[in-house]
């Protein structure tokens, strides 16, 4: 049987094991071809194509629970439930999506974009189902670099402590995007390598086996000689301390071995952990020797490996500024959560070894981590996409701004990401900080503008900043200029305008510009503000203009509600001002994967959407003049 003949995992439960293992060969030559064209996460996924099979094969998808984390190493899961006939519409809009979606197929059961949720998801799952007396099983599969994050260990303490039946597969590639990090990753590698231990266990389990149980006392000794081999050859024995049968490491490209340590776990009570070692990218050369680069990327060359570049992006100048100022700075480092490469600091990690932490998975430990540094004389930078912040809300509200610190956040993704979807947009961060007391946001028009941001944020600010920028390639101005202080809450006219005024933020700004010059020629004469400082507002500017009386159009990548334009509003009935003010951004609802222009035109971030809205405050008489 082949791929293309695949409709529902049954359909693999007659295969032979040489059927299986040529079936891997297929799907990895298959997933190489496909992601050529569309982009995607590739080397997640080569790593996984045998143990997906196998979780297939053992078990009763969908009556059975496969929880993945994450989701971005789900694509063998996709191909074997049927969806191989939509591939080629992956991350495109109206397709299929990155990750996992609970509309797709009832074979996807849980939502995520981000790491550490599974083992959650699974314990919740799993008390459901003993809640109403069911038995199908439950099986997280979950990234040894998930278990860098906080809410997993939370979840494994749970777990260990209620002794629900669940499986959990430790898929360990030494990887989450970046190389892993930590004392759990170095322990993990303890285990990798004691092949002492593997031995020993493999050796005493099958003479276990063959002894004769005959009584409670060979029981006990049987469990206490168990428990001192446990203990002999296993440093910290950690997961089994915390309540799981542990079982591994096992090859995690071996099908019969991955099946048959599958199937004997069915028998085990309670929560096992099935320890499976994997190389992230298997099956692809480029992927394996550079599997950070290929984790997620656009199209590429199959023959060469080339990946096909673009222009720069903000996140590469945001890196570049770093190092220039880093070199004049000894206080300024470097913090960011398992993101070194997203976010743009992989050259200034090389330049400044020992100004940079990497702490994995860790947005809430990052963040205090950041507050500390700072209250202590440092100036730290936390380098985290818009998207990941959102998970150390509590830390950036009760220990960097109640306290004071200055740190300086570097929120990368602000606005449409694109393919990766709703789980990634970065368009919440607008509404949950500028609502935080002493928080200062501000958003540049281009890169040049991100330079003396960033140079404010750290010498122009005592307290905490954030500078948000897009995922958007730059504009191409010049960013040689040296990097200067901006008046804090100062906002700039690009367009003078008499007929009404346009607020804009961020990459807003180029569209609110060239609807401008469009609307000029038809007679409407539109003012156009960078709007860069988002928190504190420019007063007097927007004082001035309440003077004249011109309606007030905003618009920002971002969502409406508790955003930049609900600032400008609550400032107007703060002052009695009768302004009319409309504002533009996301509405309340989650946008699915597309294109960012595809994104934008569904919530009329365009210059056709702008010329619309500015035609429906505008009196028709100042058109007509």
């Amino acid at each position: 049987m082949h791929l293309d003949q695949l409709r529902h995992p049954t359909d693999l439960k007659s295969l032979t094991k040489a059927e299986l293992i040529a079936l891997a060969t297929e799907v990895r030559a298959f997933l190489i071809a496909s992601l050529a064209q569309t982009g995607g996460h590739l080397a997640p996924n080569l790593g996984v194509v045998e143990l997906t099979i196998a979780l297939h094969v053992v078990y009763d998808s969908p009556i059975d629970r496969f929880v993945f984390d994450v989701g971005h190493q789900a694509y063998v899961h996709k191909l074997l439930t049927g969806r191989m006939d939509r591939f080629h519409t992956l991350r495109q809009r109206g397709g299929l999506c990155g990750f996992v979606k609970r509309s797709e197929s009832e074979h996807d059961v849980w939502e995520a974009g981000h790491s550490s949720t599974a083992l959650s998801a699974a314990m919740g799952l799993a008390m459901a189902r003993d809640a109403k007396g069911q038995t199908h099983r439950i099986v997280a599969v979950v990234g040894d670099g998930a278990l860098s994050g906080g809410m997993a260990f939370e979840a494994l303490n749970h777990i260990g402590d209620q002794k629900k039946d669940m499986i959990v597969i430790l898929n360990d590639n030494e990887m989450s995007i970046a190389p892993n990090v930590g004392a759990l990753h170095h322990y993990l590698g303890k285990l990798r390598s004691n092949q002492k231990y593997v031995r020993s266990k493999s050796r005493f389990f099958s003479m276990m086996r063959r002894m004769p149980v005959v009584g409670e006392l060979v029981v006990s000794v049987a469990t206490k000689l168990k428990d001192s081999m446990k203990y002999f050859f296993v440093p910290g024995v950690l997961f089994e301390e915390l309540g799981f049968t542990y079982i591994g490491p096992i090859d995690g490209h071996d099908v019969a071995t991955l099946m048959n340590t599958l199937e004997n776990v069915k028998r085990i009570r309670g929560p096992v952990l099935v320890h499976v070692v994997t190389t992230k990218g298997k099956g692809y050369a480029p992927a394996e020797a550079d599997a950070h680069k290929w984790h997620g990327l656009g199209a590429y060359k199959i023959e060469s490996g080339e990946v096909k570049k673009g222009p720069p992006m903000f996140t590469e100048v945001f890196g570049q500024a770093l190092i220039e100022l880093a070199e004049r700075d000894a206080r300024i480092v470097a913090v960011t959560p398992a993101m070194p490469g997203g976010s743009g600091l992989i050259p200034f990690a090389k330049r400044f070894p020992d100004r940079m932490a990497d702490v994995g998975i860790a947005e809430q430990h990052a963040a205090t981590l950041c507050a500390a540094l700072a209250l202590d004389g440092l100036l730290p930078i936390f380098a985290v996409y818009s998207t990941f912040l959102q998970r150390a809300y509590d830390q950036v509200v009760h220990d960097i701004a109640r306290q004071h610190a200055h740190v300086v956040f570097a929120i990368d993704r602000a606005g449409f990401v694109g393919p990766d979807g709703e789980t990634h947009h970065g368009v919440y961060d607008i509404a949950y900080l500028r609502h935080v007391p002493n928080m200062v946001v501000m958003m540049p028009m281009d890169e040049q503008e991100l330079r003396h941001m960033l140079y404010t944020a750290l010498y122009g600010i005592n307290g905490p900043v954030a500078v948000r920028y897009p995922r958007n390639v730059t504009t191409g101005v010049d960013v040689y200029a040296p990097m200067q202080l901006l008046p804090i809450g100062s906002w700039t006219i690009i367009e003078e305008g008499t007929d009404v005024v346009v607020l804009a933020v961020g990459p807003m700004v180029a569209i609110a510009v060239q609807a401008a010059r469009m609307l000029r020629a038809q007679g409407i004469v539109v003012r156009v503000v960078n709007a860069r400082f988002i928190k504190p507002l420019d007063e007097h500017m927007l004082e001035d203009m309440a003077h004249e009386a011109l309606p007030i159009i905003t618009m920002e990548e971002g969502a409406v509600l508790g955003g930049f334009g609900s600032a400008v509003l609550e400032w107007c009935a703060q002052h009695a001002q009768a302004v009319r003010v409309h504002t533009m951004g996301i509405p309340d609802v989650f946008i699915e994967h597309a294109t960012i222009e595809q994104q934008r035109a569904e919530v009329g971030l365009t210059v056709d959407g702008l010329i619309a809205a500015v035609r429906s405050v505008v009196p028709m008489a100042e058109r007509i003049s």
